[in-house]
């Protein structure tokens, strides 16, 4: 660190020096202990607050580049002198400062984009934290180069596959709800996951992740993707798979083609016994359809995503019983805050230079 660079923080009267927002000191965050999951900051005093990373020298840095985070520009490493940071984490109707340039918005689906896109007009690059951009990309200019989060929710959204998988083949919840009511209820013929067919249709980052852990439990894996490649069939070949899959597993992003791509007529293609699990997005399946299927007993399913979404009090589909429920948690794990970091750190050096970001959705 210079003499020349100096920085500050200002959110209410407290100013926190340069060093601790370029990460040479330690960077006092708020308690974020009982939601690790979430990188944004605790709501600041205004819409934004700005922190300032600039070199005072005669002649330098007289034009800033605007870079708008949820989060603190502390948690970030190797960060270019030539950028200046606003915090902004969605509250209370707000919107980034004018002059951003890249955007970074919070994680979450509950933003007004629309409006928001609309008073931001130097803006030139929006990265999310999301691996999917179907809640954003309507409202993104064309001109306007949009990233999503590819990579980063790999570890904890395959995990979590792996759970749902084998939380449902196993009949996890029908122990709990046992052992809630002190019933010892025993079965000593449950499915495995070994010697089952597992066919993942969207084989993307996330997909290969899935598999790399699936990986040693023993299962034959069929892999499915828009275009057919290597040992990848392609979708115009789902129909013929999906009667041979013991567990299939929805990984696809939300588009078009792929909405209610789990439909009465998908469902129905699926052997007896067999196992949904809905990774992707809600929308992916038809859920009056699923009701339908699922509450014959026919068919089981394991849902970290539904449609509607979050699923309402009373809807049926909370009332069947072979139906796994997790509230679209994912990719909000301890493992997210680090690769959203470095994937930051990777794509801010880039958009300073001038070279091409990572993850561009094409449009």
């Amino acid at each position: 660190m210079t003499d020349n660079c100096a920085a500050a923080t200002v959110e209410g009267s407290h100013t926190v020096p340069a060093e601790a927002i370029l990460g040479e000191l330690p960077v006092i965050e708020p308690d974020t202990s009982s939601n690790d999951a979430a990188p944004e900051d605790a709501t600041p005093s205004s819409d934004w607050t700005l922190e300032s990373i600039r070199d005072k020298s005669p002649g330098k840095n007289e034009r800033m580049t605007l870079v708008t985070l949820p989060f603190a520009a502390g948690n970030l490493q190797d960060v270019s002198a030539e950028l200046e940071f606003a915090r902004f984490n969605g509250a209370d109707d707000g919107v980034p400062p004018a002059d951003t340039e890249f955007w970074v918005p919070p994680y979450g689906f509950g933003l007004d984009f629309a409006r928001i896109l609309g008073q931001l007009p130097k803006l030139r690059a929006i990265q999310t934290q999301s691996a999917g951009v179907d809640h954003i990309v309507e409202f993104v200019d064309p001109s306007i180069t949009l990233c999503n989060a590819r990579g980063v929710h790999d570890a904890a959204t395959s995990e979590l596959g792996v759970a749902l998988i084998l939380a449902s083949l196993r009949q996890i919840p029908r122990f709990v709800r046992a052992q809630d009511r002190g019933v010892w209820d025993q079965e000593q013929r449950l499915p495995s996951l070994a010697d089952r067919h597992v066919l993942i249709v969207g084989y993307g980052s996330i997909g290969q992740a899935l598999e790399r852990r699936l990986d040693g439990f023993e299962c034959e894996i069929t892999r499915v993707a828009r275009t057919a490649r290597d040992n990848i069939h392609g979708f115009g070949e789902l129909a013929g798979l999906i009667p041979d899959a013991d567990v299939i597993v929805l990984l696809t992003p939300l588009t078009p083609e792929t909405h209610r791509l789990a439909d009465a007529e998908f469902l129905a293609r699926m052997k007896d016994g067999a196992l949904l699990v809905n990774l992707g997005r809600g929308p992916l399946v038809d859920t009056d359809a699923l009701v339908a299927e699922t509450s014959t007993g026919r068919i089981s399913a394991a849902l970290d995503v539904t449609d509607p979404e979050p699923l309402a009090e009373g809807h049926p589909l909370w009332a069947v019983a072979n139906v796994l429920i997790t509230p679209h948690v994912g990719g909000g794990t301890t493992a997210m805050k680090p690769r959203i970091q470095s994937l930051l750190t990777e794509q801010l050096q880039s958009f300073v230079k001038g070279e091409d970001l990572k993850n561009v959705m094409p449009r």
